[in-house]
């Protein structure tokens, strides 16, 4: 579906992708992995053709990745940028102007089962109630993909619970694929099919959750762990 081939991308003289090589396969729930800076956040804004890249090929199902790919992609920053005056409905109103694909039945579905008010202004909500809306908009979109940006950071357990229930449950796995960007590898683990890691701008593993288990006979946040440390000691035997 996705498919990345030698990109690099830089900021002025800094990259912030090197030689990024990458096939992302229909259905699937991808973890995006990494320290932070090492290029997660420009990767998915790469695949939802928010950036171009300095040099490398970016496609989806065969064409140029370009801005036209939000009509099959749907990206969560890991910003908010709601307009604060927005009630939940107008929020939702306006996601329904924008993109053809939003399902205002299942938009007021997923907030119901977050448990989050229509009537309720955007500026009053909890950062817990914020991430739950963000969330709901970025499901309700009928896309091909989508690519969440740290759609866990700074929530309190049960916000991240909530919002792990509503992927499960407000997706389609069969033909939809989740990319998210996360420091909560132990926690989502359990809804992961495959895990990428990257570092100082590189991909440096790629990996099927249930091949870690069975290769290496270790949960994959171990796993990721005995990597970040092998790679340091190469470094270090390399200097």
């Amino acid at each position: 579906m996705i498919e990345l081939k030698n990109i690099v991308k830089k900021y002025g003289s800094k990259r912030a992708l090197q030689d990024v090589t990458v096939s992302i396969p229909r259905g699937k729930v991808i973890g995006l992995v990494g320290e932070n800076g090492s290029g997660k956040s420009t990767l998915l804004k790469l695949m939802a053709g928010l950036l171009t890249p300095n040099s490398g090929s970016a496609t989806f199902d065969g064409q140029p990745i370009t801005r036209r790919v939000a009509a099959q992609v749907a990206y969560m920053s890991d910003t908010d940028d709601f307009y604060t005056y927005f009630t939940v409905q107008q929020l939702v109103d306006f996601y329904e102007s924008q993109f053809e694909d939003f399902d205002v039945v299942k938009a007021k579905e997923i907030l119901q089962f977050l448990n989050v008010s229509l009537n309720l202004k955007i500026k009053s909500l909890s950062k817990g109630n914020r991430g739950r809306v963000k969330i709901a908009v970025t499901l309700a979109r009928e896309a091909d993909v989508y690519l969440l940006d740290e759609p866990f950071s700074g929530l309190d357990p049960m916000v991240r619970d909530d919002i792990s229930k509503g992927l499960i449950r407000f997706t389609d796995t069969e033909r939809q694929t989740v990319i998210m960007s996360t420091h909560e590898i132990r926690e989502v683990e359990p809804l992961l099919d495959e895990i990428i890691v990257m570092r100082g701008g590189r991909l440096i593993a790629h990996e099927e959750v249930d091949e870690i288990r069975d290769f290496y006979g270790t949960d994959a946040t171990s796993w990721m762990v005995s990597l970040f440390r092998d790679r340091e000691l190469e470094r270090e035997l390399g200097k």
